[in-house]
C-alpha cells in the first residue's frame, strides 16, 4: 500500500476554475495574498526527493489539482475536485483583474514570449494593467541575489499579482522566496501558460485536455526532455491511487 508522509499534509482546493480565479484576484494586493501552486504527478515525484520544494508547498496559500490523477485521487476520497491547471488560471484571473483594477506582473519564460503574451492578454481583457515583465537568464537561482533583484523590480512595479512561468520546482521556490519578501503580492505558478498564449508552444487539443491525455501530447512534442519525466510519473501513479482508495478515511490526510 502506498504511504508517503512527506506529501500527506497538502490540502487540494475544491474550488472550480472561475471561483478559484476570483478568490486569487480578490486576495492579491492585500494581507490575504497567497502563493498558488498546481499539484500534478511530476510535482509528487519531485516532492519526494526535494526538501525545499516540500517546504515551499507546505507554505502555499492555495493548491489546485493540475492533472487528472490528482483529481481522481481526490474523488476516490469522496471529494469533488475539478482540474485547475496553471495555464487555465491565466485567462480568468486576467479577466477578473481587468474588472477589479488589479495589476499583473509577468515573470519567467523569455522576453519575446512575455511581450507577446502581454499584448494578447490586454487585447482579450480591455483595461487590464500589465505592471511589468522580466525574464531571468538561464541557470537562474530562485533564491539568490539575482532573485532578490527581480523581486525588487516586481515590488517597484506596483503589481498586485505575479504570474511565474519558470517550471517546477523553480517557480514554486521563487514564489515562496518572493512571498517572504513581498507579502501583499500573490504569486501564481503557471508553467508554460504564457508560452501557450504567445504561440511559442502549442497546447494539446481541447479533447485531449478533457480526457486527461495532455501529458501524451506533451511527451510526443518533446520526447527527449519529457519522456523520462512521464515514465517516473507513471511509476508514482499506482501508489497514489492505492492510498487514496484503500487507506481508511479517518487516516487520510493527503489530498484532504
Amino acid at each position: 500500500m502506498y504511504s508517503d508522509p512527506v506529501v500527506e499534509s497538502f490540502n487540494v482546493s475544491t474550488l472550480p476554475l472561475v471561483e478559484a480565479a476570483a478568490l486569487i484576484c480578490h486576495n492579491a494586493g492585500s494581507a490575504g495574498a497567497q502563493n498558488v501552486f498546481t499539484l500534478n504527478l511530476d510535482h509528487i515525484v519531485k516532492l519526494r526527493r526535494d526538501a525545499r520544494f516540500r517546504a515551499a508547498y507546505r507554505r502555499a496559500g492555495l493548491i489546485t489539482a493540475d492533472g487528472f490523477p490528482i483529481v481522481i485521487a481526490c474523488r476516490l476520497q469522496g471529494r469533488r475536485v475539478s482540474r485547475v491547471a496553471g495555464s487555465d488560471l491565466i485567462e480568468p484571473i486576467s479577466a477578473e483583474a481587468a474588472r477589479s483594477g488589479k495589476s499583473i506582473y509577468l515573470f519567467g519564460s523569455n522576453l519575446q514570449v512575455l511581450v507577446k503574451a502581454s499584448r494578447v492578454l490586454r487585447e482579450r481583457n480591455p483595461g487590464l494593467t500589465i505592471a511589468g515583465m522580466s525574464a531571468p537568464p538561464q541557470g537562474f537561482d530562485p533564491t539568490s541575489e539575482d532573485a532578490s533583484r527581480c523581486l525588487a523590480a516586481i515590488s517597484s512595479s506596483g503589481a498586485d499579482l505575479c504570474f511565474v512561468a519558470l517550471g517546477a520546482p523553480k517557480q514554486e521556490l521563487f514564489s515562496d522566496y518572493g512571498k517572504n519578501v513581498l507579502s501583499n503580492i500573490s504569486f501564481v505558478c503557471i508553467g508554460a501558460g504564457l508560452d501557450f498564449i504567445a504561440g511559442a508552444q502549442i497546447r494539446a487539443p481541447r479533447w485531449m485536455q478533457r480526457y486527461g491525455m495532455e501529458w501524451l501530447w506533451r511527451a510526443a512534442s518533446n520526447p527527449q526532455r519529457l519522456l523520462y519525466r512521464y515514465l517516473l510519473c507513471m511509476g508514482a501513479l499506482p501508489g497514489l491511487l492505492a492510498r487514496a482508495a484503500l487507506v481508511p478515511r479517518r487516516q487520510r490526510k493527503f489530498l484532504s
